[in-house]
């Protein structure tokens, strides 16, 4: 601790510390001589005004009063670019949180029990919900079902019309210039086979919609005509379709000749998806002919099923009968395996073979037509319509907007239903009524506010002469002197032994 010496105060040097701001010391006070410290740049010379009555406050430099934060837009500043004012986007988006509205469900449509007490028309309109909801499962269902139903390929058997044409063209000999007029050039007799086709059925459709080409219903067409008059190299016509081909309405061959001729016309149709031609004997054994792979698979697996020759303890083998033993060389195999050996047992399908007969009797440019009837495969017109009902959304937005106001209109019921109460219960016993609702504001607000206790029960003098009132103010009392015993103690420096 400083100790207190007499004697008179050393005076200070040129070179001693600059002059003090606050009052002398005590003159009983030491003062040791100030030594030769470093000084630090800057704090050599004392700021105006400091020194220059002891004691006195350094007065306040002047400032320049504050701008308000909101007087106003600030004004530019040269050469700083202001950024855009986006305080209307932000108050936008402020009054629309969640950007989407509450998604209704089913059960906001159903009318409170004492409103269908007290109104009893209103049971029509529940049996209207029950049956609602009764369409709209069988309707999801229906939907279901129609996509189940497009994943497959849907075919209706169609009668295809195919017109074998043929028209001769005799000869012609050549004619020498005349004063009637030039000469004309001479030509050999010649014959012109046209195949042409259409559906039976296209007259009656629709007249609007696209009829499809006469070429799109075959994968190739092959016209052989006799082999003795035209040799090996002419007497075939071939028409493959490729990936570039181009539709056509029918195919027309012309070759020269003066007599009948006998022809065959090969048509190999166009499956979609591909069928194949089983081997006879499982043909037979399945009673198909000509199918597509899923329905060959299917076929042998119920012929399975029927005859039991799945193996009883290991399910995945089928035990083979005589039958599909010499069909498929095997005693036993498994079903993953069927697919794979029933490959060489599944054929191209047969072209459907016409016998025509090109006829050059009857007269010069004389046309004669014969006709045949094929069952061809062509895509059901359900399926369109199908693929219409699925992607149809006029009837939704419609629906959306019924049930809209029917929710708007139960809202209102419900809110009416408790505006009623609330007068209800006021005309019955006002009093009752406004003590209970003070009592319910009470507890709302407490529960607003977080407030402890109850204020309503505590404002009453009876509150504090339960029972348990007097070992509060015990405990009360006892903290508080233990409180203040342990403050008189720190004070005191006394340790609690």
């Amino acid at each position: 601790m400083a100790q207190r010496f007499a004697g008179p105060v050393p005076p200070q040097g040129p070179g001693g510390p600059p002059p003090q701001r606050y009052p002398p010391q005590n003159p009983g006070m030491r003062q040791y001589p100030a030594q030769n410290f470093p000084q630090r740049t800057g704090y050599n010379t004392p700021p105006p005004n400091m020194g220059a009555q002891p004691g006195a406050m350094m007065p306040r430099p002047p400032q320049a009063p504050y701008s308000p934060m909101r007087g106003g837009p600030m004004p530019p500043q040269p050469g700083v670019k202001r950024p855009p004012d986006n305080r209307a986007v932000m108050q936008q988006k402020s009054d629309y949180p969640h950007g989407t509205k509450k998604k209704k469900k089913l059960s906001d449509k159903i009318l409170p029990q004492k409103v269908r007490d007290l109104v009893p028309e209103s049971q029509a309109y529940m049996d209207l919900l029950a049956f609602e909801r009764k369409l709209d499962s069988t309707i999801m269902r229906k939907r279901l079902d129609i996509q189940e139903a497009l994943k497959r390929p849907m075919k209706q058997k169609r009668k295809l019309r195919i017109f074998i044409s043929n028209t001769f063209y005799p000869a012609k000999e050549a004619c020498a210039e005349g004063p009637d007029g030039p000469g004309q050039e001479g030509s050999v007799a010649s014959w012109e086979l046209r195949v042409e086709g259409r559906l039976l059925d296209d007259s009656k459709s629709d007249p609007n919609k696209v009829k499809r080409k006469f070429s799109s219903f075959f994968k190739s067409l092959v016209i052989e005509l006799d082999k003795e008059l035209y040799g090996p190299d002419n007497h075939l016509v071939e028409w493959h379709r490729t990936l570039t081909t181009q539709e056509t309405d029918g195919f027309q061959v012309k070759r020269p000749g003066d007599k009948n001729v006998r022809c065959t016309i090969l048509l190999l149709l166009d499956y979609q998806p591909l069928q194949f031609k089983l081997d006879p004997r499982l043909a037979r054994l399945l009673g198909v002919h000509t199918q597509t792979r899923p329905v060959i698979i299917s076929a042998l697996w119920q012929y399975i099923k029927t005859h039991r020759l799945q193996d009883a303890h290991e399910r995945e083998y089928i035990v083979c009968d005589k039958y599909l033993e010499q069909i498929f060389g095997c005693p036993r195999m498994k079903f993953a395996e069927i697919p794979q050996r029933l490959n060489p047992l599944l054929h191209p399908p047969d072209p459907i073979v016409i016998n025509h007969v090109i006829s050059v009797e009857g007269g010069a440019e004389s046309k004669q037509t014969a006709c045949y009837d094929i069952d061809v495969e062509v895509d059901d017109t359900l399926k369109t319509q199908m693929n219409n009902f699925l992607l149809s959304t006029a009837s939704q937005q419609e629906i959306q907007g019924l049930d809209a106001k029917i929710h708007e209109t139960v809202d209102t019921i419900n809110q009416l239903k408790t505006n009623r109460e609330f007068f209800l219960s006021f005309a019955k016993d006002p009093q009752q009524f406004i003590y209970k609702w003070i009592v319910s504001q009470t507890r709302d607000l407490k529960c607003m506010t977080d407030v402890v206790g109850n204020p309503e029960e505590e404002r009453r003098s009876d509150f504090f002469y339960q029972p348990w009132a007097q070992e509060a103010v015990c405990r009360y009392f006892y903290t508080k002197v233990q409180q203040k015993r342990a403050e008189l103690e720190q004070a005191l420096g006394i340790r609690n032994n």
